[in-house]
């Protein structure tokens, strides 16, 4: 077993190096090609979204006040002035909305946007206090004064480039820490766009309205805080959670706190605690959204607000952010869901997640999961190809990645957790490709070799299912039992002294094509060609329990092959007018155990078998002339075909054996075996040999001659043997010990 397993790993070792190699640069090229990997993983989890978008919930308190299309028809182009602004917070501080934020950049100053004349025209829907005009004309100042104590978000926005446009913004909130410090591990921003320093003065919180798309433009993850300058500034949702909820400041906590400790993992942020909520983030502080479809019950137009006699009893205690969905506005982002949605909506969503307690993670377990993963389905597959077909292992690969995608959906589904199952399925798909390339490459040469060793001795059934079992092309040799056949042209020497070179090449070849397809077609293996004379044996190189059988046919259908031949080349002979001498052949059979494999040396070597059986087999070959028969078969042979129509011929001494064998002449095939006129051959057949074993030669040969006048053609040649045989043994004065036997001095 041990030797077996061993012959196998040596046979599939360069498909192993392969496997190994492929696998190396699937693990290599995954590192390379990030970017490539990483927009794959982008594209499940987005359609992860689209299957399975997070459930919308009405009652969660967060509204959109929404500027779109018909608000500017209605209320005048965009920018409105910030006196309206202001309206619509005092409208909104009326409703007791919880936060007011403003996903709007307030960075310039606004100009009097009417004179004298038009501030008194405008005074009493400003504020309806008793003010100056110049104060109440300043919409900025106007705008400052709404805010002023009321729970009011202004929108700020950060650039990577250092010259940007504003002052450095006041902090409104604390930062608590608790482990490492955070700023390393954001990301950092250095240009500022504020809103207008009297707003940022009076606002309740600032928040950045940063997103970062990835590098196909779509919003998949939103940072909650970032370094700017050194210092941390909250996001929009962030600053309107904090605002809502009263709270003054927030819990950032890292690795290394209390009960975080990294373990290997990615240092970093864990997780934020804003009022009463802790955000479970990734270690840049930032959270994969996970995005609703978009509801209109989210969003109230902005010129309802606006109406008299509007209803906002509805937003009471609800987070409120202002925001545009006007199209000529143009503030829309591509989210997985929808590529062009508002930017108002896609905050309101992230607040919405947060409230409801929904993740989205990627764990920094992830990658090694995946990586582990794709190598149990690789491992599995290189194990499988070699001993199943194609197709299985193909079916195994299928069900595995199947496997890993629905375990992925599973995740995602029921613990929202991202775990990509395309990197290991493509990872294990391309190493079982290979693998499947090498071994095909491999079974194309085994499969030539092997042609090229069998093709024109076995025939092409042989061929292919040896072609399955490529070790027993190994130099070597193994021991069974043969059924061996060495057939002999008769007179051959005097048959080619008539014929020049080219015309005895023609009729070997014509010869010896039908001889081989017969052997073949018996499923016999052509070990030789020995000028004239073919040597073939059966049951190797794959098991035939019937070689026997075959074999014995395969002589007869020979038989009848030489016979057609003849009748061709005395045709051919009349029409040229040579003379025609009838061709014959003389064929020996044996069975025994022979050592049978390649012999020969490491760089050339022949399928062929070896052992006395073969010499005993050859012997006989040359013996069925003296017997006056043309097919000679050692009882060995005869008891694998026992239905075939056999005569006993004698006990035989073979030239240098020491122990006869008893040989039998083939006078037909199974059919002959049970007509009525070899049955009455095999008795008088009988009576000839009990005769001679009782030392009764002339009566033995009295039969012999009378068994001459039944016999066919093929066999009657023994009869007349037997009678110069038995007419000898008449006047030879035999010693007691004398027993029936025939000692052959020819080999």
């Amino acid at each position: 077993m041990r030797k077996a397993v061993a012959r196998k790993l040596r046979e599939l070792r360069y498909y192993l190096l392969v496997a190994a190699v492929a696998y190396i640069s699937t693990l290599v090229l995954g590192t390379l090609l990030t970017p490539v990997r990483v927009s794959l993983q982008n594209l499940t989890f987005d359609q992860y979204q689209r299957w399975r978008p997070r459930s919308y919930d009405a009652d969660q308190p967060v509204r959109i006040l929404d500027i779109d299309d018909e608000s500017i028809r209605r209320i005048g182009r965009w920018p409105w002035p910030r006196e309206q602004m202001a309206t619509i917070v005092d409208a909104l501080v009326k409703a007791n909305v919880a936060a007011i934020s403003f996903d709007v950049l307030f960075s310039e100053e606004e100009r009097p946007s009417v004179s004298n004349v038009g501030c008194s025209a405008h005074a009493g829907a400003l504020t309806g206090q008793d003010a100056g005009c110049e104060e109440r004309a300043d919409g900025d100042r106007a705008f400052a004064r709404a805010i002023a104590n009321r729970p009011v978000v202004l929108g700020s926005l950060f650039t990577a480039t250092k010259n940007g446009v504003g002052s450095g913004i006041p902090a409104k909130a604390g930062f608590a820490i608790a482990g490492d410090a955070p700023a390393p591990y954001l990301s950092h921003l250095y240009g500022t766009l504020a809103p207008r320093p009297i707003l940022m003065e009076n606002a309740a919180g600032i928040g950045f309205m940063n997103w970062l798309p990835d590098s196909d433009r779509v919003i998949r993850r939103v940072p909650l805080l970032l370094d700017v300058n050194g210092q941390l500034q909250p996001s929009l949702a962030m600053e309107s959670l904090r605002v809502g909820q009263g709270a003054s400041s927030y819990l950032i906590k890292s690795t290394n706190a209390s009960g975080e400790p990294a373990f290997g993992e990615s240092a970093g942020v864990r997780a934020i605690k804003v009022g009463d909520f802790v955000i479970p983030t990734q270690s840049a502080a930032d959270i994969r959204l996970y995005f609703a479809n978009s509801d209109e019950r989210r969003s109230i137009p902005a010129w309802k607000i606006l109406s008299e006699g509007a209803d906002l009893s509805d937003l009471a205690g609800r987070i409120v952010i202002v925001g545009a969905s006007a199209s000529l506005l143009s503030d829309v982002i591509a989210t997985p869901l929808n590529p062009s949605t508002p930017g108002v909506e896609a905050h309101a969503q992230l607040i919405e997640q947060i409230l409801a307690g929904v993740v989205l993670l990627r764990p920094d377990w992830a990658p090694g999961a995946e990586i582990l993963a794709g190598a149990v389905v690789t491992f599995a597959l290189v194990a499988a190809t070699p001993l199943v077909p194609v197709l299985g292992s193909t079916l195994l690969g299928a069900i595995a990645s199947a496997g890993m995608a629905w375990a992925s959906w599973l995740a995602f589904t029921r613990h929202g957790v991202l775990l990509d199952p395309i990197t290991p399925s493509l990872s294990s798909g391309f190493v079982f490709l290979a693998g499947v390339v090498t071994l095909f490459s491999q079974k194309r040469r085994q499969v030539h070799e092997i042609r090229s060793a069998f093709g024109r001795f076995v025939s092409p059934a042989v061929v292919a299912r040896l072609a399955e079992h490529p070790e027993n092309l190994q130099l070597g040799g193994q021991q069974r039992p043969l059924t061996l056949m060495f057939c002999d042209l008769r007179s051959f020497t005097t048959l080619s002294e008539g014929l020049s070179a080219i015309e005895l090449t023609r009729f070997l070849n014509e010869y010896l094509t039908p001889m081989t397809n017969v052997v073949l077609k018996e499923m016999g293996t052509v070990d030789k060609y020995m000028g004239d004379a073919i040597m073939a044996f059966w049951n190797a190189p794959l098991d035939d329990p019937s070689h026997g059988v075959h074999a014995v046919r395969a002589a007869l259908e020979m038989r009848e092959t030489l016979a057609r031949l003849n009748v061709q080349w005395a045709k051919l002979n009349d029409r040229s007018g040579q003379p025609f001498r009838k061709v014959k052949f003389g064929v020996g059979l044996n069975t025994g155990e022979c050592c049978v494999g390649n012999l020969g040396s490491t760089l050339r070597f022949d399928y062929s078998a070896i052992g006395d059986e073969v010499n005993v087999a050859s012997r006989l070959e040359g013996a069925s002339k003296i017997f006056g028969v043309d097919i000679v078969a050692s009882a060995s042979t005869r008891d694998q075909a026992i239905d075939f129509a056999w005569l006993e011929i004698d006990w035989v001494l073979l030239k240098n054996k020491t122990r006869p064998i008893s040989v039998f002449a083939l006078a037909g095939s199974a059919s002959y075996a049970g007509s009525a006129s070899f049955r009455e051959l095999a008795a008088r057949h009988e009576e000839i040999l009990t005769a001679y074993k009782a030392r009764e030669f002339a009566m033995a040969m009295d039969k012999a001659k009378e068994a001459a006048k039944l016999a066919p053609d093929e066999v009657k040649g023994l009869y007349l043997y037997y009678q110069r045989r038995f007419g000898e043994l008449v006047s030879s004065d035999l010693a007691p010990s004398w027993a029936p036997m025939i000692a052959l001095e020819e080999k």
